[in-house]
């Protein structure tokens, strides 16, 4: 039986990640601090192949036993967190990363780090494919988290090439489905909450910007086929499939039969205009792609805020 540590594992998508890996037959630990992450999403969890330790990664990380992989999956994630967390998303994505490469130096574990398409930036290329530097404002408030991500991507190929570790990146583009915090903040649980509540939709800008959905599903299969894979190099992993934010709206409101209004606020600083992975290794080498439908994704996301809202 594989045993496997998922960092981040209360959070959005380590929680995923522990049921879908105990499913493939992992024993899985679970490691968070729950500041962002709660234990409402693993609690329904039973498996007597799960653990749950609570520390802070940013620490120095002491297991006992073997390992066999390790996704560090530990980092504020959402604008609202990492503009309030700075100096956290900073520390977990260089003395984090530091820490969980360094015990899978010591385990001899496969190392997987979830990067993500804020690499890129406000990107000058579109879609956006592997290759690309990215256009980052590296003090800007946004800097805090797309630098840590840089630098968490740079030390993993330095301990790869240094070290010999068995690494991955994947670039993890927008993804959302049930298990996001209703206060979340990004897109589709802003929406999603705003229409339930029969508040405005407060849109950035004039909704012209774009962005590309991932179904939680999909995201958690093609992470998962890159870990078992011979790929070392970053992988976007995401859903090609762009749209304005305008578009977005609509698809939300038509799905919630809300009668909302849409309002528009000033684009935060740095805000990326554009959003779309060119998927074309993850196809080639993984033999992935989405399949998730938005219209089917925000069925069951819908359904999910529904039954948290009315329970809390």
């Amino acid at each position: 039986m594989p045993r496997t540590l998922v960092t981040g594992g209360a959070g959005f998508l380590g929680s995923h990640l522990c049921e879908y890996l105990l499913d493939k037959g992992h024993e899985v630990i679970c490691m968070d601090n729950l500041i962002t992450g709660s234990k409402q999403n693993i609690s329904g969890i039973k498996s007597s192949n799960f653990r749950f330790v609570n520390h802070n990664v940013s620490e120095f990380i002491k297991l006992d036993g073997d390992l066999d992989y390790i996704l560090h999956f530990a980092s504020p994630a959402s604008p609202i967190d990492y503009l309030e967390l700075p100096i956290q998303t900073l520390k977990v994505g260089a003395l984090g990363t530091h820490n969980a490469l360094g015990l899978a130096k010591a385990k001899n574990a496969v190392f997987l780090l979830a990067s993500t398409s804020e690499v890129y930036g406000d990107p000058l290329v579109h879609p956006q494919p592997e290759e690309y530097w990215g256009n980052v404002n590296p003090i800007g408030p946004r800097g805090v988290y797309d630098e840590a991500k840089r630098f968490a991507e740079a030390i993993t190929m330095a301990y790869h090439r240094t070290h010999g570790i068995n690494t991955k990146i994947v670039r993890i583009f927008n993804t959302y489905g049930p298990r996001m915090r209703i206060n979340d903040g990004r897109a589709i649980p802003n929406f999603i909450k705003q229409a339930l509540t029969g508040k405005d939709l407060t849109v950035y800008g004039n909704g012209s910007q774009t962005r590309s959905f991932c179904f939680v599903s999909d995201l958690i299969e093609g992470i998962c086929r890159l870990l078992m894979s011979e790929q070392n190099k970053p992988v976007n992993i995401g859903n090609p499939n762009e749209m304005t934010i305008q578009s977005l709206t609509d698809k939300i409101l038509q799905a919630t039969g809300s009668k909302s209004k849409i309002v528009q606020v000033p684009l935060p600083e740095d805000d990326p205009k554009t959003r779309q992975p060119n998927i074309t290794l993850a196809k080639t080498l993984l033999n992935w792609e989405p399949k998730v439908s938005l219209d089917e994704g925000l069925k069951s996301t819908l359904k999910y805020f529904q039954e948290q809202l009315n329970s809390s």
